[in-house]
C-alpha cells in the first residue's frame, strides 16, 4: 500500500458528484491499463472523498447514486478505471518522451525531402523540432501531433508527407518472399512476369521509408534486386 505522502488522487465527477481517491500513481496507471490488479493496493487509504485536500468523503447516498454501493473498494476501481489519475512529474516526463518518440518515428517514416525526394534522418527531425520549440502534449494522439508538428518544422526544413512509387524488378526464386513483405511497407501498383521468370513491379512506399524498403528487398535477393525511384 502507497504511503499518504506518495499518493496522488484520482479523480471522478459523476452524476453531478465529485468522487476522489488517494492512489499509488505507478500501479493506477497499469491498473487503468488492464493490468489485473488488486484495488486494496492500489489505495493509500480506503476510503472516497468528495474532497481529498479537505478531507471531506463523499456521502453513502452519493455513492449509491452513482455506484449502486457504498463499498469503497467497489467505489475506487471504477474512479480509478473512468477517472482522471493525477500524473508525477516523472511520469509526465517519460509520457512526454514516449510521444515524441512515436512523432519523429511517424515522421521520418512517412515524410520526405520534397527538393531531393528522400527522406530526413530522425535526428535532423528531432533538430528541428528542439529549434523550433514543439511541446508535446503526453495526452493528444500523435497524428494530431504529427500535422502541427509539421507545420512548425516545415519553416526550418523542406518537409512534407507524401508517397513515392519505385519500379522493382526482382529474380524468380525470390519473388514469393518479397511478396510477403510489400504489404509491410506499401502496396503493389502494377505487376509483370518477365519471360526469364523475374517479377517487375510498380510499389507505392511511404517517402520516409525507402532505404528500409531497399535494405529489405537487398537482404532478400541477396543484393540482386534492381529499384528505380520513380516519383
Amino acid at each position: 500500500m502507497v504511503t499518504l505522502e506518495d499518493a496522488v488522487i484520482a479523480r471522478l465527477e459523476y452524476y453531478g458528484e465529485r468522487f476522489e481517491v488517494l492512489v499509488d500513481p505507478d500501479l493506477a496507471s497499469d491498473f487503468k491499463r488492464g493490468e489485473n490488479i488488486e484495488v486494496e493496493k492500489i489505495l493509500a487509504v480506503e476510503e472516497v472523498f468528495k474532497d481529498v485536500k479537505k478531507g471531506d468523503k463523499a456521502s453513502e447516498e452519493a455513492m449509491n447514486k452513482a455506484f449502486d454501493t457504498t463499498d469503497p473498494i467497489e467505489a475506487a476501481a471504477t474512479i480509478i478505471h473512468k477517472g482522471q489519475v493525477q500524473l508525477t512529474a516523472q511520469q509526465r516526463r517519460d509520457m512526454q518522451e514516449d510521444k515524441r518518440k512515436m512523432i519523429v518515428a511517424t515522421i521520418a517514416r512517412e515524410a520526405i525531402n520534397p527538393q531531393t525526394k528522400l527522406p530526413h534522418p530522425a535526428r535532423r527531425i528531432e533538430i528541428a523540432m528542439e529549434e523550433a520549440k514543439i511541446r508535446v502534449d503526453p495526452f493528444k494522439s500523435v497524428d494530431e501531433q504529427v500535422n502541427i508538428t509539421l507545420k512548425e518544422i516545415r519553416k526550418l526544413i523542406p518537409i512534407r508527407i507524401e508517397k513515392v512509387q519505385v519500379a522493382i524488378h526482382i529474380p524468380g526464386e525470390d519473388t514469393g518472399r518479397v511478396y510477403g513483405v510489400i504489404p509491410e511497407y506499401g502496396k503493389t501498383l502494377k505487376e509483370e512476369w518477365q519471360q526469364d521468370g523475374s517479377w517487375v513491379a510498380i510499389v507505392e512506399i511511404p517517402g520516409g521509408m525507402q532505404e528500409n524498403f531497399y535494405q529489405k528487398l537487398s537482404e532478400i535477393t541477396h543484393g540482386q534486386v534492381e529499384t528505380k525511384l520513380l516519383k
